[in-house]
């Protein structure tokens, strides 16, 4: 009897993918939970400056302004002292009663920004919540 030797054909190896990609995505699960994004805080930052329209004259407006060192005026009359509390009684006499009037707040470039949060918290408490800053236009070839 004649054997019949057939020669097996050799089995194509298989690769399994679903594993894979399950390792990937729990490398990738844990990889995003454990990245901590940093912020950028060493920006300079130099203000005021900015290209707007000349400034109009609004008769409806009070002028607060705050000097490099931490100084308040309102409409051009100084504020004895720098707390929050002067500032508001200063506001609240400046606006005569009427609470449409807006706050310009003009802060020099170099004054602390804690005075500026001073007086936009002032406003607040005169009952003044209409609010913007002033600032100047940027000369062509300014390094800024």
């Amino acid at each position: 009897m004649p054997m019949n030797f057939r020669t097996r054909r050799p089995e194509e190896p298989e690769i399994n993918l679903i594993p894979f990609i399950d390792v990937l995505l729990v490398i990738l699960i844990f990889l995003m939970l454990s990245t901590t994004y940093s912020k950028f805080t060493e920006l300079q930052v130099i203000l005021p400056a900015a290209d707007a329209d000349k400034a109009r004259d609004r008769p409806r407006d009070i002028v607060v302004s705050v000097s490099a060192d931490g100084r308040f005026a309102v409409n051009r009359k100084p504020v004895e002292g720098r707390s929050v509390e002067l500032l508001a009684s200063e506001l609240t006499l400046a606006a005569g009663g009427a609470n449409d009037m807006v706050v310009v707040v003009s802060a020099d470039a170099t004054a602390a920004h804690q005075s500026v949060i001073n007086v936009m918290e002032a406003a607040r408490r005169a009952n003044l919540p209409r609010l913007t800053f002033a600032a100047q236009t940027s000369q062509p070839g300014d390094a800024r």
